[in-house]
């Protein structure tokens, strides 16, 4: 049976305005709560709502207004060591290890999760734990949408770090499992 999923990627966070691996708990800015309050009536209505546990996650689900039940498996990419910090501090003071997780999607230097488990993960949420039929609206971080297509569409893992999502756009997949035809992200409010 065919469902659509409607991704809303969260609100921009103090942790996103930084370019910092995020470690759950950054605050959206005040510029980001505002875009989501004035995004509400633009939102695609849906007969189950979703998030992943992250604040940003769960203040943007409120500030649209959605009463939403985290999802485990849409949870953000673990980063292990490197959370809390920014790419320019790790990039410097481990210039090899990101490189490597640049280039191979099976490595994890930070003793995370590797982009092919990301990848694996989210697509085996959308494949196997999305409902039948209707309409699910899931508003989540931006890797957990880049995973989401790469994964819906077949491209290859190293294909996610060529695909931009900016804070509150929506991004639809209709299919089901193993046919997935993508909506590109469209944004909530200007």
């Amino acid at each position: 049976m065919t469902v659509r999923v409607f991704l809303v990627s969260s609100a921009e966070s103090e942790a996103f305005a930084e370019a910092r691996f995020d470690d759950g708990t950054s605050p959206l800015t005040d510029a980001g709560a505002r875009r989501a309050r004035a995004g509400s009536p633009e939102l695609p209505g849906a007969t189950a709502y979703l998030t992943a546990a992250s604040e940003r996650c769960r203040r943007t689900a409120e500030l649209l207004g959605v009463t939403a039940g985290e999802q485990p498996p849409l949870r953000d990419w673990d980063m292990g060591r490197w959370r809390g910090l920014r790419l320019d501090e790790v990039s410097a003071a481990e210039p090899e290890a990101v490189a490597g997780w640049l280039s191979d999607p099976a490595t994890a230097p930070h003793g995370g999760e590797s982009l092919t488990e990301l990848c694996e993960r989210v697509g085996g949420w959308l494949d196997g734990g999305v409902p039948d039929g209707g309409r699910v609206l899931a508003v989540v971080e931006p890797a957990v949408v880049r995973a989401a297509v790469v994964h819906a569409v077949g491209l290859p893992p190293q294909a996610f770090w060529r695909l931009d999502v900016l804070p509150l756009t929506v991004t639809e997949l209709v299919g089901r499992a193993g046919r997935w035809n993508l909506r590109c992200g469209r944004p909530l409010a200007g």
